[in-house]
């Protein structure tokens, strides 16, 4: 039976009702509305209820920063400040679907474990490089969420002695190899602005790229190394540039990784882009068990 997936994102939300082979029979998409967890889980349910109907099995819902398996609470700052709210009650309540709940980068690595470019794979990386850097993980087929759903905040990686006041607002590796990061080091507006301009030969920027790419193959070097994945997917807004980012990742990397782990994993552009975290979100739905 169709499950409703369900994409809450800083900015915006999309719900789509899919069926078990992936296939998105109904989408919807909208600015999210989140002065308050009753006014976005408002939205949410009205959105729903123009969706699905009576053969919606289930619903998974991904969310922007932290959610804790144990107690049903989410930390989503962009969202709704910096207090742990009861999503999973608030939604329930709302919907009367059995639902799943789990972070973006949680989803991000099953849409593409499912139906993406680490399909069948069991142990995965999903690396989402962007505003922010976040990874989702699957090892052996498990998602790995820690204590309390904060496995895979790779933005903290410690990758230069020298400490600075952005590394205690975001973490190390974020700070340097983030969008944000690579306008504020070419002295440009946004990250866009940055790869333009590199395209087009401007010094500054190449040198920002090139900056970035090295912390960012020291990165996932290190992920390769600790976790032995076969595949590490990137996505997000910086990966859009792949002939910039790419493959001299991919070349960097092999300077830093363990070298029997670096010759096991591939690192691979996500084939569903945005559309990877409603899938993952199917796919929690879709499960009678937890992944």
């Amino acid at each position: 039976m169709p499950v409703l997936a369900i994409d809450l994102g800083g900015t915006k939300l999309a719900a789509a009702v899919v069926d078990e082979e992936g296939a998105v029979l109904r989408h919807e998409k909208a600015p999210v509305r989140h002065q308050s967890l009753a006014e976005t889980v408002e939205q949410i349910g009205r959105m729903a209820g123009r969706l699905t109907d009576a053969n919606t099995s289930a619903a998974g819902l991904i969310v922007p920063g932290i959610y804790d398996p144990r107690n049903g609470t989410a930390w989503a700052p962009n969202l709704w400040g910096r207090e742990h709210v009861p999503l999973l009650a608030a939604l329930g309540d709302r919907l009367g679907l059995r639902i799943r709940i789990e972070s973006d980068r949680a989803g991000y690595v099953l849409g593409e474990q499912w139906l993406g470019a680490a399909r069948s794979c069991r142990n995965v990386v999903f690396l989402a490089v962007g505003t922010g850097i976040g990874a989702g993980i699957l090892a052996e087929g498990r998602l790995v969420r820690g204590a309390g759903g904060i496995a895979g905040s790779v933005g903290w990686f410690a990758l230069n002695p020298a400490m600075n006041e952005w590394y205690g607002r975001t973490g190390c590796w974020e700070s340097e190899a983030g969008g944000p990061a690579l306008a504020r080091r070419a002295g440009m507006r946004s990250a866009e602005e940055v790869v333009g301009a590199a395209r087009a030969g401007d010094a500054r920027a190449r040198e920002a790229v090139t900056n970035a790419v090295e912390y960012l193959a020291m990165g996932i070097a290190n992920i390769i190394s600790i976790l032995n994945p076969e595949v590490v997917v990137l996505g997000g807004g910086l990966m859009q540039a792949p002939d910039l980012f790419l493959e001299p990742v991919r070349r960097l990397v092999t300077d830093w990784a363990q070298p029997v782990a670096r010759e096991q994993a591939r690192i691979e552009l996500t084939a569903l882009g945005d559309r990877a975290g409603l899938l993952g979100a199917a796919r929690l739905a879709l499960s009678e068990e937890q992944i």
